[in-house]
């Protein structure tokens, strides 16, 4: 009975050791997850409150607390699954713990059993009598061997203790660091949640601001759809006409192609499978920034009656930073829109990504560029003082969603 208990404790033993093993391993992603979000909240702060208008836009200002809430929000998402987690962990290191000091209360109770029955035949003349008293010489050296034996295992027995109360104190040492880090991240978490209730009280207040003047903010949200829709229709053409073009040009050579298809040389298609096989692992066309619009057709962030369509990304990002290819490809146009503002379009194969907004651009079409080559510096609007990348993904003429190519976009 005992034999099995033991076995069942040793196997209990290794399974809270996997499981530890394993939450520490998980919390260690949630942790980076955690950090990670806590850089980005920082930075989007920073960024936001560092803008400079030459004119106060309540639109604006809205869309800034609107973000500023959500990476709030999601950095105390974070915060809450790593408290849970280190939960997990207290419960589990108590669990070793406890199993570490029956342990240890049960080799204490052996050995001061083994130093009890020592003690009792401790003298030389017991231990030199039980040599003598011996039948023959085998059976002395034998005794001899056993007397040794022993007093090697009392001393093993006794670095045995030392070891697992050793293991005990850094177990125990382990919980009450744990302990302190769950209530650090509960401190942060509170603050941060006081942090919000002021911004969204702040944010009351705009809306009120917003719902008196609603249709006048339609109208301003209407004329910048309209505007998007026209340059995105002038780069649809530019797509459309290379297509055109490559089909012309490739004839009669290349088969399996359609006008709606770019005809592709050997060439061309090896670099469209190298794009492919990148997808969700391209790096972002700026060094640093954050998306504030997603792709697809969803209301207006501030004035929910008014309809946005986004044909790709636009990403918020600080003053001055440049775009930046995100792939091996050939410039097929550099487009200017209105306000001299330009738009660079990069061929990947059939794969065509499209740069808008750039104030200054250093690439011409026909030019061969790099993964990560900088090919313009973003403009920033001098009245709003954002500076906004648009950024957009097409397979042939129709456009994808660019979170699903983008590195942790």
């Amino acid at each position: 009975m005992q034999f099995k208990l033991h076995h069942i404790l040793i196997v209990l033993a290794l399974l809270l050791s996997i499981n530890v093993s394993a939450q520490k391993s998980k919390r260690e992603r949630l942790e980076a997850r955690r950090i990670q979000l806590q850089k980005d909240k920082v930075y989007i702060n920073a960024l936001l409150s560092n803008t400079k208008r030459k004119e106060k836009n309540v639109l604006d200002d809205l869309k800034d607390l609107k973000d500023k809430i959500k990476t709030r929000e999601e950095f105390i998402n974070a915060i809450t699954n790593e408290t849970n987690e280190l939960g997990n962990e207290i419960y589990l290191n108590q669990l070793e713990i406890n199993e570490y000091k029956r342990e240890l209360e049960a080799l204490k109770k052996d050995y001061a059993d083994m130093i009890f029955k020592s003690y009792k035949s401790k003298s030389q003349n017991s231990r030199i009598m039980f040599l003598l008293s011996s039948e023959n010489f085998f059976q002395a050296y034998k005794r001899f061997q056993y007397m040794n034996q022993y007093t090697k295992f009392r001393k093993k027995q006794g670095e045995v203790i030392q070891e697992k109360t050793a293991q005990l104190q850094v177990l125990t040492d382990s919980l009450t660091v744990k302990k302190q880090q769950k209530q650090a991240l509960l401190n942060e978490k509170k603050q941060e949640q006081l942090a919000i209730e002021n911004e969204k009280k702040e944010q009351e207040n705009l809306l009120s601001q917003v719902k008196k003047k609603e249709s006048k903010y339609k109208k301003q949200i209407q004329q910048f759809q309209k505007e998007e829709e026209r340059i995105n229709a002038q780069i649809d053409k530019i797509i459309r006409d290379a297509i055109a073009a490559s089909n012309k040009r490739n004839k009669g050579e290349i088969s399996g192609s359609s006008s709606a298809t770019f005809a592709l040389t050997a060439e061309a298609k090896e670099l469209a499978s190298q794009f492919t096989q990148n997808k969700g692992k391209l790096p972002w066309p700026v060094e640093k920034g954050y998306v504030s619009t997603y792709y697809g057709k969803q209301p207006h962030p501030i004035v929910k009656t008014a309809t946005i369509q986004s044909n790709g990304v636009r990403i918020t990002t600080n003053e001055g930073s440049k775009a930046r290819a995100v792939f091996n490809g050939t410039v097929l146009a550099v487009q200017v829109m209105t306000g001299n503002k330009k738009a660079v379009l990069i061929q990947h194969g059939n794969y065509i990504t499209v740069y808008k907004n750039l104030e200054n651009v250093w690439v011409k079409k026909g030019d061969k560029v790099t993964t990560k080559q900088e090919i313009g510096t973003i403009f920033t609007d001098k009245i709003t003082g954002k500076t906004i990348l648009s950024f957009v993904l097409t397979n042939n003429a129709k456009t994808e969603n660019p979170t699903a190519w983008i590195y942790r976009m």
